[in-house]
């Protein structure tokens, strides 16, 4: 019934308007908590058992950045007169990026590409659960850490090293699109990825990497356990065979 409840859709023309209710639903339960955290590490696990569909839990996050937006608001009310005009412009500041991300990133379907996004990072995740952990070293330490260094020579240093990176990815997803739009477009050898080495097209070759390094022990009493089980299994079974040749009835 929840899940009914909380995925339904307006009926009739109506129907488009379900998703901004659900921004205005998410601001207002993380106006209540007061943590856009709280409120999204509430509903992540409720996504997880597929209760909360994930076109529906991207509004309500939406929402939820517009609903945190006032405790800063809150807390500039709360300063001197001296000093509100300046806080309440920081809070406003931080309210209008808000609302201007979600300007540009929902009401046109074709860029709510977080969520195919999201999807593909969750796939990778439940195939290689190491995938997870390698995404977050890279995009939370690593990867800003590099561009840190790379600023710190000048605009151009950063500009030099990143620039080829960022158009390489950017002709990567122009690809990516005509594959899965317009294949007949792109020359036969580019509709798909089998040219590029499977290193650079595949996460096995990696996995395998992995589950040698961190959990081949694991593997080995896995093995282990399995042959005992089976040695166990196989004496088990001639007990009993040896039982009921003797004494005319089988042993538990």
């Amino acid at each position: 019934m929840i899940k009914k409840f909380v995925n339904a859709e307006f009926p009739g023309p109506l129907g488009y308007l379900t998703g901004y209710i659900a921004i205005l639903i998410g601001a207002g339960l993380t106006f209540v908590v007061q943590s856009s955290s709280i409120f999204t590490s509430t509903l992540t696990p409720l996504v997880g058992i597929g209760v909360i569909e994930l076109d529906r839990m991207y509004p309500l996050t939406l929402g939820s950045n517009i609903g945190t937006t006032t405790t800063a608001i809150l807390s500039a009310l709360a300063s001197d007169s001296d000093h509100l005009r300046d806080t309440l412009q920081v809070a406003f500041c931080h309210l209008f990026f808000n609302i201007t991300g979600i300007l540009i990133f929902y009401p046109i379907p074709y860029l709510r590409f977080p969520i195919p996004m999201a999807k593909f990072l969750g796939n990778r995740t439940a195939n290689y659960r190491w995938f997870a952990i390698v995404y977050i070293i890279l995009m939370f330490f690593a990867f800003p850490a590099l561009i840190f260094a790379l600023s710190i020579p000048g605009w151009y240093v950063l500009l030099g090293v990143a620039g080829p990176f960022v158009l390489v990815a950017i002709i990567v997803v122009i690809i990516k699109v005509i594959q899965a739009k317009k294949p007949g477009m792109l020359p036969v050898k580019l509709r798909n990825w089998k040219f590029l080495p499977k290193p650079m097209r595949s996460l096995e070759p990696y996995d395998r990497v992995m589950q040698k390094v961190f959990f081949c022990t694991r593997f080995q009493q896995g093995k282990g356990s399995s042959e005992q089980n089976g040695n166990a299994t196989s004496l088990e079974s001639g007990y009993m065979t040896k039982a009921s040749n003797g004494h005319g009835h089988t042993r538990l």
